[in-house]
């Protein structure tokens, strides 16, 4: 969301000022009076007035109105002052139509040709009818209070403690003469993600976040605290709960913003929803209903768990006998690279069946020293594909993959799209953004050169410069000569001096779009009359032009990067620019955020990591006045972020933009707590679930509003926090590479990047998560933000597990005898770390083919690729990330003044020694 300045706050203490944001949003919709105000007029109805009961069912403190017995409180027995549930509006929310953690709805029908009937325990408060308790039951009530009169379901909840957990259980019986079909059932999942009017260090105290795997009888649901520290509450089924469906509580009128996702509600049964509100999506799980006769009672119930950490749910699932499953290296299938699937289950597995059926290959393999089921997995036809394990005492487990092209051919196409059908050339541009690689809208197949939210159209702004930076960062991956061509004309023709200042006092600042809305100083028909331009998002022209958005200027000072690095490294790609300028113009972009965009350069920008690639390069070319400068400049930055609890806001009241930078910057200079703080609050938000939508995917809910066609507020899966936060948890991987967790969501989070592409090469700004829609949005947008992550991140890995062996993330691994050989088929094949030595091989120039690692001698083995034409000589570094009691020198060569080994390229391959030179320990 691109907030009104006069509306921000003036510091990231007083960024909280959450309200703030939330005012924007509605004066924006036209709202003259806030939700909350009008929910606050409704009369209370939940019976607040008598009375709360407490329960101890260890490790929570239960706390259930009494009136309701809906939940109240959901309290850490080890912390006290804490509650996963939105207790401090339990009394604003004590209304009709506001859901509780309690709650359940359904919708049935009598005969198939039927209309389905919906009903919710929340629709309509009355005081609900106890029930003796008696065993496991805590407390029991019959809801029938609840419902209509006519309900054809009578209801009985219980709360109870079950072999010493916290379970839910409903208890439904058919009342009538005629057998019922349950279409619908879903429980309200009610947690405290309400961030309204909290500060960054108030939200990170009191409010969770929560992520689901809809993974039927394996589906869970963390719920994990914003600092990501400390014990993560899992929902899990416990009997007859199959998690089915995910679906958006929209009818609770608490209000939906930036500060607020929204609740949802655990779908046992999702087949009324998928015939009518769902129809024209594909979901998940295939759809299900069940039938209940006459006098015939279901029972479904849920449990609470906590597990100790983040890390350790798994471990928790094990121990509640879930099943567990490990997608190594991920759920994002490239379909030249099989992957690897391990289960844990008590049961044996029945069956293992793909949907659609020639979808994936399915393979099984010998089991590991612990017992894990093991099976290989071939990506064989483009797109979603589901995985369905059934276990030998009927248990239903899927995992939702996505089968998609190669890396490299993915990132081909995405280059071919960008700079033909988003090149956007017209000398008649009255806004000059001629020539340019242009937003684009793949539902209509045409550019997008107007829209009523500027910033869409200006080729600025993420939204705008998403397109163009998509193009400029696939060329550090794999550039083109036709594309580099083009990108040229783009950089000096179109960026520099117009997206760009190129003069005056404000040279190197840039503009917010070179798209506005100012229809009396421009010809008559130059907007279309079928776009409403209302509102504060059509920008006039001084708007436009101001350079005060720090945001904007990481896209830019990644473009001359970009020609800097192409000029440097190869011969004949750049031809208007010498690499001198462009560098420079990248450090002077960098210095011009501090100048010109004070206020929001206070906080971490979106692919703020181009500023420290910018001062390596300054240094290994011996700009020491403007590395020094810059590196002064950035240090300011990082002080002052040292100073914060949680040092990562942005324009917005939480965001997940920030990490990236702070986390590098932190680290860099010695403030390791706040760059562990900073990382511990990214998984929080990006998990490790069986699902490619939702592994890795940081969370991002508001940015369909600012940056995507289909405008609402929803969970989007891989927009582009997912590759950028993957920055500095592969970062911090390679620092630490015992730390499994960590690799396992970087890779997933950088392979995001590439999940959405479609097969002709589109990039689409994000997945959209509501079932009613499952599908890439229409608009390009700012998917670029996260291409930007990959390209820069993107890498192969070799570990060796303890448990599961040899792996490679992002390869194909072979072993014969002590040497493990693998084929790197990352689109730019030109990183590779190697985990056991610590060993971090990287190429400016030239593509790695293949690394081969001896584990009884610690040799490695490069095998390059043949010269190009623009690749006459391979640039290579090495990095040591981690101690491993070696270090490692490329045999037969020395480094350069740069840092890097020089090696001319041969018209085939050949393969270099790369040795220790230190005894291994």
């Amino acid at each position: 969301m691109r907030i009104p300045a006069l509306l921000l706050p003036r510091s990231l203490h007083q960024m909280a000022s959450l309200s703030a944001a939330l005012i924007t949003l509605f004066a924006y919709t036209g709202f003259a009076q806030s939700p909350w105000e009008r929910i606050a007029q409704r009369p209370s109805t939940l019976g607040l007035e008598h009375g709360i009961t407490v329960f101890t069912v260890a490790p929570f403190e239960l706390q259930l109105v009494k009136s309701s017995q809906t939940v109240a409180g959901l309290v850490p027995l080890a912390d006290t002052a804490f509650d996963y549930t939105p207790d401090e509006r339990l009394e604003a929310r004590a209304k009709d139509g506001l859901y509780h953690l309690g709650d359940i709805n359904f919708r049935i029908r009598t005969g198939e040709q039927a209309a389905w009937q919906s009903y919710s325990t929340a629709s309509k408060r009355a005081p609900v009818i106890p029930l003796v308790a008696v065993g496991q039951n805590l407390v029991g009530a019959d809801l029938g209070p609840t419902l209509p009169a006519d309900a054809p379901l009578s209801v009985k909840r219980f709360w109870q403690s079950v072999n010493g957990n916290l379970v839910l259980r409903f208890e439904l019986t058919n009342k009538t003469a005629n057998a019922l079909e349950i279409g619908s059932l879903g429980i309200p999942m009610i947690f405290n993600n309400i961030l309204q009017d909290k500060s960054l260090d108030e939200a990170h105290a009191d409010n969770v976040f929560f992520d689901p795997y809809i993974g039927q009888d394996a589906g869970y649901l963390q719920v994990n605290r914003l600092h990501g520290e400390g014990p993560v509450l899992l929902v899990l089924p416990h009997e007859n709960a199959p998690f089915e469906a995910y679906s958006p509580l929209n009818d609770d009128p608490t209000p939906r913003s930036i500060v607020f996702e929204g609740f949802h509600e655990w779908m046992i049964h999702s087949k009324a929803h998928a015939e009518t509100g769902w129809k024209d999506a594909a979901q998940w799980n295939a759809p299900t209903s069940s039938i209940l006769q006459p006098g015939e009672t279901k029972s479904v119930a849920l449990r609470f768990v906590l597990a100790p950490s983040i890390r350790q749910i798994e471990e928790t699932l094990a121990e509640q006998k879930r099943p567990v499953a490990i997608g190594i290296p991920g759920y994002v299938v490239p379909q030249d690279v099989p992957a690897k699937l391990f289960l844990q289950y008590p049961n044996d597995v029945k069956s293992v069946e793909s949907y659609p059926a020639d979808a994936l290959g399915i393979k099984k393999s010998d089991q590991t020293k612990n017992g894990r089921k093991t099976y290989e997995i071939e990506g064989k036809q483009w797109g979603r594909a589901r995985l369905t394990i059934t276990y030998t005492d009927g248990l239903r487990q899927t995992i939702n993959y996505k089968v998609i092209k190669p890396e490299k051919d993915a990132v081909a196409d995405l280059g071919h799209f960008l700079t033909t059908q988003q090149w956007y050339e017209d000398n008649n541009d009255l806004f000059g953004r001629s020539p340019s690689v242009i937003n684009y809208d793949y539902e209509t197949k045409k550019q997008l050169t107007q829209e009523s939210r500027a910033w869409f159209a200006g080729l600025s702004d993420e939204a705008g410069a998403g397109s163009w930076l998509a193009a400029i960062m696939k060329q550090v991956l794999r550039p083109d000569k036709e594309e580099v061509d083009k990108l040229q004309r783009f950089v000096n023709e179109t960026l520099w001096g117009g997206i760009q200042y190129a003069d005056g006092e404000l040279k190197y600042a840039v503009k917010k779009s070179l798209f506005y809305y100012e229809p009396d100083s421009m010809p008559a028909g130059t907007y279309s009359d079928t776009i409403n331009y209302r509102g504060w998002a059509a920008w006039k022209k001084k708007e436009a032009n101001s350079p005060g958005r720090s945001y904007n200027y990481p896209h830019v000072t990644a473009a001359h990067w970009m020609m800097y690095r192409l000029a440097r490294n190869y011969t004949g790609l750049v031809t208007e620019t010498p690499w001198q300028t462009s560098l420079e113009r990248a450090y002077h972009t960098a210095m011009a955020m501090v100048k010109h965009a004070p206020h929001y350069a206070q906080f971490g920008q979106m692919e703020g990591s181009i500023f420290l690639l910018v001062l390596n390069d300054l240094k290994t070319e011996g700009y020491t006045d403007m590395a020094n400068q810059l590196e002064a400049a950035m240090r300011t930055r990082a002080e002052h972020w040292h100073t914060l609890a949680y040092p990562f806001g942005s324009e917005m009241p939480w965001d997940s933009t920030g990490q990236e930078e702070v986390y590098l910057w932190s680290r860099y200079f010695g403030f390791d707590e706040k760059a562990m703080v900073t990382l511990n609050a990214i998984l929080a938000y990006m998990p490790t679930v069986p699902h490619w939508g939702y592994n890795g995917s940081a969370r991002r809910y508001w940015d369909f509003v600012y940056g995507g066609k289909l405008s609402r507020i929803e969970r989007q899966l891989h927009h582009y926090g997912s590759a950028l936060n993957a920055i500095p948890v592969l970062t911090q991987y390679r620092d630490n590479p015992d730390d499994f967790h960590l690799l396992r969501v970087g890779h997933a989070g950088a392979l995001g990047a590439l999940a959405n592409i479609t097969q002709d090469g589109f990039g689409p700004a994000a997945f959209h998560s509501y079932p009613s829609t499952l599908a890439i949005d229409g608009y390009a947008g700012d998917y670029g933000c996260g291409f930007y992550g990959y390209a820069v991140n993107s890498g192969t890995y070799m570990v060796k597990h303890p448990e599961f062996g040899w792996l490679a993330f992002s390869g194909i691994l072979k072993q014969r005898g002590n040497w493990v050989t693998t084929k790197v088929t990352t689109a730019a094949q030109s990183r590779v770390f190697i985990a056991p030595i610590g060993l971090w091989i990287t190429m400016d120039a030239g593509l790695i083919d293949e690394v081969a690692y001896n584990e009884k001698t610690a040799e490695v083995r490069i095998t390059l690729a043949k010269a190009a034409t623009h690749v006459p000589s391979a640039y290579l570094r090495l990095e040591q990330t981690a101690q491993t009691g070696s270090h490692y020198a490329l045999n037969g060569y020395k480094e350069n003044e740069q840092g890097q080994y020089v090696i001319p390229l041969q018209p085939k391959q050949q393969t270099l020694a790369i040795m220790p030179n230190e005894p291994v320990l």
